[in-house]
């Protein structure tokens, strides 16, 4: 097996059914954790590229370590749960749990020997080179150590608490995610030996900075301790010392049918978050086998839980490092631009006449968005807001408008979704601070998330008619993420948009069982079935001779039933170009199942968050944007709705990005048919291929539109 790759299984030609899904083939689906270790492996792909921008590939290994903490918390953490509950069948790609489970180890297993050479050996060289150096102890001088005996001595050593574990004093119990030293002390009275357990502060940065030679120099800040352990010990020798890390299952689990009030069900539910079971355990390579042995005893891990690391722990903490102030290792900087069609003065005035679709972060979310939400607060015309709220950011202006909508009298409705996972309470602090402002905060529908991004504002307008202006996105209301994650916004005063965000709102927050809209497509009422219903759709224009084309760009891919009649489209002769950010299940390019089929994926310097559905219709494209990704939980669980774009000029605008980006012109990574991905940069001459965000960075014609 290839380093850094996973098994894979046959290709080989497959049946040509039109009919069922049970005649594809049963190899039809790779695994959905193989799929995103996969992505994660992209995004390491990234820090690995010596063209990209030094601490942009710095935060890239950031990513990756927080992503590979997320996949452990998470999708680990779900196997080793129906494993323990007797709920162990087969994957839809034919893998038992335990058998996923050693794939996975074996992957993630490498991935890490691979991320702490491309550290080691590529960037932090780099790094040194350009006067950011990340050192360890050893290497520090006398002046530098000094420094730290006083730093220790006033910011750390009253908020260490050593933890001794003898017969008096059991085993503590560690935070899923804290970082802790193992130590060995020996007592030099009568010579035993004891083990104890030093937490790292999490209040503490991840690496301390050296001012002492003007800066630029990054110690860890596990040294600082572990070199001050006599301090915490005193009249005992240290034996020895090592680092660790556990992470732990982080999924919720509320029985919304069961609590009378949910937001303190959740609270509780976020205290235990932090002691669930373990699902890894990350020691320091040097780590003797007795001090593993204790600690893989004493916290149940099980061998292929533990992860020997040749380097700091917890590299995530390197965003620390990749916020250093050197814009020349940088991207160079991009000022969003305001849509043309919104720089006439009179907001409210030119929604009424156009709808407006804005592209973030090419194009304002400030002079967008946010100022929409701004300026409904204070419009004394405007009577009412209703809002939904699934991630936003700690000092968020959106929230802050609609406070200030609520103290100006107007009727305030937000629908705050405290279920979304590792914001829940980010989003519990809000929901309160919303409700003493005197909003009407609700939590959307019991057994389901609300995941749309909608925003309604009802104003009576000079001609006296009460009119809505409505905001359909594909991204949260978030001002922080909205300058990195690609979003899509449209912003209508339709009738019939209007309409339909109304009736969405009014089932939300009261009862209502509609399943039928107008420009919307809702789950998980009809969102499933309205894309099988225009999937099929392109079928029968293939066989009529009709032009027949699918072009969808999703986050992920995994829904079983959406994947299969992709592949019957193709098998129908359908042209599809799958634009997949993150984990996709589909296989491409296999003959006689799916060689119609393309999937790109892009990562770069935006995080592409977009999903955009593009279907030929004959001679009357239907194209739609919106929050959904093709995952049974979006379809079947969540509140998810796509908008359909209305114009036709916006139309050509979506078609137009979507080629460009399924374009061989075009870097990208291209899927193969065996489940790998290729990474193509440069074309046969070594030239190298368009850069679709740069490209999109600079082209005004393809970003601004007048509407």
């Amino acid at each position: 097996m290839k380093k850094g790759s996973l098994p894979t299984v046959s290709t080989e030609s497959a049946p040509t059914p039109a009919g069922p899904a049970a005649d594809l083939p049963a190899d039809r689906f790779m695994d959905r954790e193989e799929g995103w270790l996969r992505f994660n492996q992209r995004v390491l792909e990234l820090a690995e590229d010596e063209d990209i921008p030094l601490l942009e590939r710095t935060r890239f290994l950031a990513i990756f370590s927080s992503n590979l903490d997320e996949f452990f918390m998470v999708r680990v953490a779900g196997l080793k749960r129906r494993l323990a509950t007797g709920l162990s069948v087969a994957s839809p790609s034919g893998h038992h749990p335990r058998d996923l489970l050693e794939r996975i180890s074996l992957f993630t297993h490498d991935q890490i020997l691979r991320l702490t050479a491309c550290f080691e050996d590529s960037v932090a060289p780099a790094l040194a080179r350009e006067g950011i150096s990340i050192v360890r102890w050893s290497e520090l001088d006398d002046r530098e150590r000094e420094y730290l005996h006083g730093y220790f001595r006033r910011s750390i050593y009253p908020l260490v608490t050593p933890f001794a574990v003898d017969s008096a004093h059991p085993f503590p119990y560690i935070s899923g995610r804290s970082l802790n030293l193992a130590v060995t002390v020996r007592d030099t009275s009568d010579d035993r030996h004891m083990f104890a357990r030093v937490k790292v502060p999490s209040a503490l940065p991840r690496f301390i900075e050296l001012t002492t030679h003007g800066g630029g120099r990054f110690l860890p800040v596990e040294d600082i301790i572990a070199a001050h352990l006599p301090q915490l010990f005193e009249g005992m020798r240290v034996v020895e010392h090592h680092a660790f890390r556990v992470t732990r299952n982080a999924d919720l689990e509320v029985d919304e049918d069961e609590t009378d009030d949910l937001v303190q069900s959740l609270e509780n539910e976020l205290l235990r978050r932090r002691f669930g079971p373990l699902v890894r355990l990350e020691v320091e390579e040097t780590i003797s086998d007795e001090v593993l042995s204790i600690l893989s005893q004493q916290l149940g891990a099980e061998a292929e839980e533990v992860y020997r690391v040749p380097g700091p722990l917890n590299l995530a903490g390197l965003a620390q490092i990749a916020d250093t102030d050197r814009p020349d290792l940088r991207y160079p900087p991009m000022v969003p631009v305001e849509p043309r069609a919104l720089t006439s003065g009179d907001l409210f005035a030119t929604i009424r006449e156009r709808e407006v679709l804005v592209h973030h972060p090419y194009e304002s979310f400030a002079t967008t968005t946010e100022r929409f939400l701004a300026l409904a607060s204070t419009d004394p015309q405007v009577v009412a807001i209703k809002q939904t709220l699934y991630r936003t950011s700690g000092d968020s202006p959106i929230v802050e408008s609609l406070i200030e909508a609520a103290r100006e009298g107007k009727e305030v409705v937000v629908l705050v979704e405290v279920k979304a996972r590792f914001d829940e309470q980010n989003n519990i602090q809000w929901a309160r601070k919303l409700e003493e402002a005197g909003c009407h905060v609700v939590y959307g529908v019991v057994g389901l998330k609300t995941h749309c991004k909608l925003s309604m504002v009802i104003r009576q307008d000079d001609d006296g008619l009460l009119r809505r202006y409505c905001h359909v996105g594909t991204g949260n209301y978030n001002p922080s993420t909205a300058r990195i994650y690609e979003d899509f916004g449209l912003f209508s005063a339709a009738a019939e948009v209007g309409e339909d965000v109304s009736d969405l709102f009014n089932s939300l927050t009261g009862f209502s069982r509609k399943k039928h809209y107008r420009r919307l497509l809702v789950a998980p009422a009809a969102l499933r079935q309205g894309l099988l219903r225009q999937i099929e759709t392109e079928v029968a224009n293939s066989l009529k001779g009709e032009p027949a084309h699918i072009r969808i760009k999703v986050n992920s891919l995994v829904d079983e039933e959406i994947i299969d009649a992709l592949y019957r489209a193709s098998q129908a002769g359908v042209d599809v170009d799958l634009w997949v950010r993150g984990s996709c299940v589909l296989r491409a390019g296999v003959p006689g199942l799916s060689e119609n089929i393309r999937v790109r994926s892009i990562l770069g310097r935006f995080l592409e968050h977009s999903r955009v559905f593009v279907f030929a219709n004959g001679w009357r494209p239907q194209v739609w944007i919106g929050s959904a990704d093709l995952m049974p939980r979006n379809l079947d669980r969540r509140v998810e709705a796509l908008v359909r774009i209305a114009d036709p000029e916006q139309c050509r605008r979506l078609v137009g990005i979507m080629d460009l980006a399924m374009s061989d012109s075009t870097s990208s990574w291209r899927l193969e048919p065996d489940g790998s991905w290729k990474r193509v940069t440069h074309d046969e001459e070594g030239q190298p291929l368009v850069d679709l965000q740069d490209t999109l960075r600079g082209d005004r014609h393809l970003r601004v539109v007048d509407g």
